[in-house]
C-alpha cells in the first residue's frame, strides 16, 4: 500500500474523545463531565473533570445534588473546565481550544476568557435555558470566543485496558 490508511479519527474526534474519557475519572453519580484543553497546533495541554479540589475526600464532602445547601456538591466541586485550566502548567493559555463535554456554566466562562482560551467545542448543552448558560453565552460572546457544539459521527471508539 503506498496512501495512507482510511477511517483515521479527525482532531475534533481524538479531542472530544480524550475530553469524554476524562470525564470517566469523575466519582460524581450524576454528572461525568470531562474537558481537554489543546493548542493551536493540535498538543494537548491539560485535561479534567469535575470533582472536588485537591485535599477534600470523595468521601467526606457530599455528592448528593438535593438536601441542604452544605449537603449538596454545588459549593464544593470543581468543574472540568477550571480543573483543566487549574492545572495546565506550561504558561499561557492564550488563544488554546477547549473540548467539554458539557456547556460551561457562567463561572467557568470567566475563567475559560480570562485564560485567553478562544475556542469552545461542547458536545451536550442540555442546560441552556439557565441563566448560568445565558449568561455564560452573553460573556463568551462579548469576548468574542467562538464556541461550536461537537458534530457527532457515530463513530463508537473501543479502548481494551
Amino acid at each position: 500500500m503506498t496512501g495512507k490508511r482510511d477511517g483515521y479519527i479527525s482532531w475534533d474526534e481524538y479531542f472530544m474523545g480524550v475530553a469524554k474519557l476524562s470525564g470517566m475519572r469523575s466519582k460524581d453519580p450524576n454528572s461525568q463531565v470531562g474537558a481537554c484543553i489543546v493548542s493551536q497546533d493540535n498538543k494537548i495541554l491539560s485535561m479534567g473533570y469535575n470533582g472536588f479540589p485537591m485535599g477534600c475526600s470523595d468521601d467526606e464532602f457530599p455528592w448528593a445534588r438535593e438536601g441542604e445547601e452544605l449537603d449538596t456538591k454545588y459549593f464544593y466541586v470543581t468543574h472540568s473546565e477550571l480543573n483543566a485550566i487549574l492545572n495546565y502548567r506550561g504558561g499561557s493559555l492564550e488563544g488554546a481550544k477547549l473540548y467539554v463535554s458539557l456547556f460551561p456554566c457562567n463561572e467557568c466562562a470567566k475563567a475559560i476568557i480570562q485564560a485567553g482560551i478562544k475556542t469552545i467545542v461542547y458536545e451536550c448543552d442540555k442546560y441552556a435555558d439557565s441563566a448560568a448558560v445565558k449568561a455564560s453565552k452573553r460573556m463568551l460572546d462579548a469576548a468574542g470566543v467562538r464556541y461550536y457544539q461537537y458534530n457527532k459521527t457515530g463513530r463508537k471508539i473501543e479502548i481494551e485496558v
